[in-house]
């Protein structure tokens, strides 16, 4: 059963060498104002201050978006919903990267020009004079990596920022590796949080990627925690997928996420979860918080009892040979070589 969400007390961890501590489940907005295939609008303002609320009285802190979440719809309902509150209890992240502006090249990207104008701009949305930290959303192997990296200490030392990140970088940690070996040989602040996609059966980040950031010290916090919602328990191998669902179109999640491999994870996902009294949700994202290196996962929801289940995995209390056996469901990229 899930507690209510006052009865969930989110704790505080270290969010890597930045000496700031975040929410040890932060909150993660793409929903906020996103449109679906028929044009409707899933998560709408005031149920996006509904979820914001919950958060915070579950002990949440720590909200994550993106200037091109809702295209900006997001940002806007946050710094609305901040203006009541005490701005400095709360971490925000936003990200920046997609082209906003049709037939403009250079509004996509990491060049100088984008950059200072999208952080001006969410900055506005946001009605805050900072974000505490500043993802690029995606490598932009067109703009010279000395370059991005002074534009970003530029943002550091005129204070709208205070941290910088990076977002879906797993393949490519030696870019990071480079961008900082830049940074510190220059004095300017190197990229000190990373967010990958990782769940229970995504694990192409194993290996190189965490340990790079384990060695450096540097915040982990993965997207994607439950597979799109493979990891819920929402599909069953043994039966068809409705014929006008999404997923029923889309043969790269049934490639990615609907295979006999994945499911066979699911199985033992759901025996632990018999086991502890939690659901499959749950259990993916305690599990997901028990991985060394791994800093704070980012969950969302549709709906104020969905955060709710996704929050309390913070009350579940995995063995280590629960954790084991999750672990060894699938091997890891580098396991057997």
């Amino acid at each position: 059963m899930t507690p209510p969400l006052a009865a969930i007390d989110l704790d505080f961890v270290p969010l890597g060498r930045t000496g700031i501590r975040t929410s040890e489940l932060q909150f993660g907005t793409w929903r906020f104002g996103k449109e679906n295939e028929s044009g409707e609008v899933e998560i709408g303002e005031e149920r996006a201050h509904e979820l914001l609320d919950a958060y915070e009285s579950a002990g949440g802190r720590y909200i994550d978006t993106a200037d091109v979440y809702g295209s900006g719809a997001s940002e806007e309902w946050i710094g609305d919903w901040l203006a009541d509150r005490d701005r400095e209890r709360y971490t925000i992240a936003s990200k920046i990267y997609w082209q906003i502006r049709d037939g403009d090249p250079n509004s996509r990207g990491t060049n100088r020009k984008n950059v200072r104008h999208r952080v001006d701009a969410l900055l506005d949305r946001l009605d805050t004079d900072y974000v505490d930290v500043l993802y690029i959303h995606r490598w932009d192997d067109d703009t010279p990596t000395r370059e991005l990296m002074k534009t970003l200490n530029g943002l550091v030392e005129s204070g709208k920022v205070h941290y910088l990140g990076a977002s879906t970088m797993r393949p490519n940690a030696w870019k990071v590796a480079r961008a900082n070996a830049i940074a510190d040989a220059q004095g300017w602040e190197p990229f000190t949080v990373l967010q990958p996609r990782y769940n229970l059966v995504d694990r192409e980040v194993e290996g190189d990627y965490l340990e790079f950031a384990r060695q450096r010290n540097l915040a982990v916090s993965p997207w994607s925690p439950l597979g799109q919602g493979f990891l819920t328990g929402k599909y069953d191998r043994d039966e068809d997928l409705p014929a006008d669902s999404k997923v029923a179109s889309s043969s790269r999640f049934q490639e990615s996420y609907l295979t006999a491999e994945n499911f066979d994870v699911h199985d033992e996902l759901d025996a632990v979860a018999d086991e502890v009294d939690a659901s499959p949700a749950q259990v993916a994202l305690a599990w997901l918080t028990h991985r060394d290196g791994v800093t704070a996962p980012i969950v969302g929801a549709r709906t104020v009892d969905q955060l709710a289940e996704n929050l309390a995995a913070a009350t579940i209390d995995l063995s280590d040979e629960q954790v084991d056996r999750l672990t060894a469901a699938k091997p890891g990229p580098y396991e057997g070589l």
